[in-house]
């Protein structure tokens, strides 16, 4: 019987909150005609932001105030930059360094990882404690999904890599809705019109960066080649460059050359194609988890970052089996 109150109590609870949530978000606002919205116009900004060195960050900080600035005044019927000149922001220059807000998100997620998997295998015991028991069957989950699609000798060779691709996928696609509201709270702005406005992020989910997923396609890509050509050598390069039969003063040939150079192109989308997957996936979930928040704050995001959780999975899953699928391939290959 209490077990039902309390489920009721918090299906109340979220009710009201619901209502709540649309009254005040921007939504209701205008339906209603509030002043303004409970949670302000979010900014997106797809290049990452720089937090280190300052004079780096200052440089985006007044570039992102003066736009806001230039936007009040439209807002009160003034003609943007009337009284002063707008400097365009150009961003990072080639020979400039700095860490930005992605590369710190990054960072708290291997760090995450490191704690999380060396803290629970570092003193392992027959009788594992939920913890063990619960990476154990993690690793046993991706060494079995390696073998089913490489076998169970290659599927060991090409475990620790896919798991670490798989791990950080996950953990940072996860980490980043668990933590989406401390990172769009906590940043570096400055008072416009007497309001403290949010110019730059602290830190923001690395999968919004398209740096991250290159990076990984890019592991992905030297893997599955440094194993095709440990199979079979330089004999390999005959998948792309089938020329044998032209120099054997076979017509024919040229089909084969035409298909060698499709390979060749496709080889190489793969490095596109897994780039902007996991780029998109991740950018679309936390702008939509965003504008949700906007538009109907508090209990209709939650519903969100459940269908998040869910992609964050899915698209692991599937960045780490497309490697195992053309690692498989580039293995196997003969030549027909």
């Amino acid at each position: 019987m209490t077990t039902k109150r309390v489920l009721l109590l918090i299906g109340i609870a979220s009710a009201v909150l619901l209502i709540v949530g649309f009254v005040i978000g921007a939504v209701g606002s205008k339906m209603f005609g509030l002043e303004k919205p409970f949670v302000s116009q979010p900014g997106i900004h797809l290049p990452p932001d720089p937090v280190f060195p300052a004079a780096v960050r200052q440089d985006v900080v007044g570039y992102r105030v003066a736009e806001k600035k230039d936007e009040a005044k439209e807002d009160q019927g003034a003609s943007a930059g009337e009284d002063e000149h707008k400097e365009e922001h150009h961003g990072l220059g080639l020979m400039q360094f700095a860490v930005t807000n992605t590369m710190l998100s990054a960072w708290l997620t291997s760090i995450i990882m490191l704690v999380f998997f060396i803290g629970g295998a570092r003193n392992p015991k027959v009788i594992p404690s939920r913890l063990q028991a619960l990476i154990e069957m993690l690793f046993e989950l991706v060494l079995n999904f390696a073998s089913s699609i490489l076998g169970p000798e290659m599927g060991r060779r090409a475990f620790p890599v896919v798991a670490t691709i798989f791990f950080f996928v996950l953990f940072n696609a996860w980490i980043a809705i668990f933590l989406i509201p401390i990172y769009q709270a906590v940043g570096y702005g400055a008072n416009v019109g007497g309001e403290f406005k949010l110019a730059t992020h602290l830190v923001r989910p690395a999968g919004t960066d398209l740096n991250m997923p290159l990076a990984l396609a890019l592991v992905s890509f030297v893997f599955v080649e440094y194993w095709g050509f440990r199979a079979h050598s330089f004999g390999y390069l005959k998948k792309f460059f089938a020329f044998g039969d032209i120099l054997r003063g076979r017509p024919s040939g040229l089909i084969n050359v035409f298909v060698g150079l499709l390979e060749l192109v496709s080889e190489l989308v793969r490095i596109v194609s897994f780039t902007f997957r996991l780029f998109g996936n991740m950018t679309a979930g936390e702008i939509l988890v965003v504008m949700i928040t906007f538009l109907v704050p508090f209990v209709a995001t939650q519903f969100v970052f459940g269908l998040e959780l869910l992609v964050g999975l899915i698209q692991s899953v599937i960045f780490a089996g497309l490697t195992l699928v053309f690692l498989s391939v580039a293995v196997s290959h003969e030549e027909h």
